[in-house]
């Protein structure tokens, strides 16, 4: 296909849907580019020349539609947008596979920039760098304080047993991809089994809020959209701020193939992120150290499955070849974490 008739993305059929459901919406031949950086699922530029869409559908022969739920991803952002939480305006869902060949749907294109390491934040210079994350987080505060059930919702997850939930889907994640002795990695699950602190009152919880999942643009810096809600759900929302305080932690690698924004001119530390977050959210952030080590675990989880699938030659691609490296490093910093507490 050409650059502007993408794999997955069939635009005169999208065309003839949003002319059916949305006249006027449209108004000349469509033309569409993949944007990279996602996730796992594929998000798709569309324009008429005028205006402009995003269109986000599951991967191209995936089997496992629970893994990909564009039904899910549509509704939490339709029940945010009222709200003061910056997203993407819903344009509309679709779950006839006979358009696409899978459910997707259709939102606004909103500019923006997701900084996704310090040398891309490097040229914004220290100010803007320190109110941009500063700015992170208070989107963020802005996200836990949404009452779930006066947006719709309600049912949107089962905050009961969250950690318990996650520590023992992570682990079934380790062991499917175990193919070498990982030290550490046991104890570092095995402590937080031990240590499960007690969730604050559940949130819509974003599940990988990071700078780079967000659209940073406009005169004032400021955070036009929270992108990515593959992972949300109703839980504990200091699994976010956890995520959060990890990924701008130094990691001590320089040239890795995965990056923290950690060492950009003006980045705030860890320690006022989480003084910022107490602050303007007042929950108590007393266990933080807890949720950092766990996200550092989830990391070094995930980043495992990727060597694994690297090992077997499941994997094409710059950098996959160190990754293996990386996960000894993230699980030490999740055990020491949790010993300085």
């Amino acid at each position: 296909m050409s650059p502007d008739h993408p794999p997955g993305l069939d635009l005169d059929r999208l065309r003839g849907l949003l002319d059916r459901e949305r006249p006027g919406l449209v108004a000349g031949p469509l033309s569409g580019r993949l944007i990279e950086g996602g996730r796992s699922n594929l998000t798709y530029a569309v324009s008429d020349g005028t205006g402009s869409w995003v269109v986000r559908r599951p991967p191209l022969g995936h089997v496992l539609a629970t893994a990909h739920d564009m039904k899910r991803e549509h509704r939490v952002i339709s029940a945010l947008h009222p709200t003061d939480v910056p997203v993407p305006r819903p344009v509309l869902l679709c779950e006839d596979e006979e358009v696409l060949g899978a459910p997707f749907y259709v939102m606004e294109f909103v500019e923006g920039t997701p900084y996704r390491t310090a040398e891309q934040l490097a040229p914004l210079g220290p100010e803007r760098t320190r109110a941009a994350v500063l700015n992170l987080v208070d989107t963020l505060v802005g996200l836990h304080a949404v009452d779930p059930a006066e947006v719709g919702l309600g049912d949107f997850g089962r905050p009961e047993g969250f950690l318990d939930r996650q520590l023992r889907r992570w682990a079934k994640q380790l062991d499917a991809s175990r193919n070498r002795d990982l030290a550490g990695i046991d104890e570092l699950h095995a402590t937080l089994g031990r240590e499960l602190p007690r969730s604050p009152s559940p949130t819509v919880v974003h599940g990988d809020y990071r700078l780079d999942n967000v659209l940073i643009g406009g005169g004032a810096d400021e955070i036009r959209a929270i992108l990515d809600w593959e992972m949300s759900t109703l839980g504990d929302p200091l699994t976010d701020l956890g995520l959060l305080v990890m990924y701008s932690s130094p990691l001590g690698m320089p040239d890795s193939p995965v990056s923290t924004t950690a060492q950009a001119p003006g980045h705030p530390a860890p320690a006022e992120l989480i003084e910022r977050y107490a602050a303007r959210s007042g929950r108590d952030v007393s266990a933080v150290a807890w949720y950092t080590a766990f996200a550092w675990f989830k990391l070094a989880v995930i980043l495992e499955g990727i060597h694994y699938r690297y090992t077997l030659g499941q994997t094409v691609g710059r950098g996959f070849d160190r990754i293996g490296d990386l996960v000894p490093v993230f699980i030490e910093h999740g055990l020491t974490t949790l010993q300085k507490g």
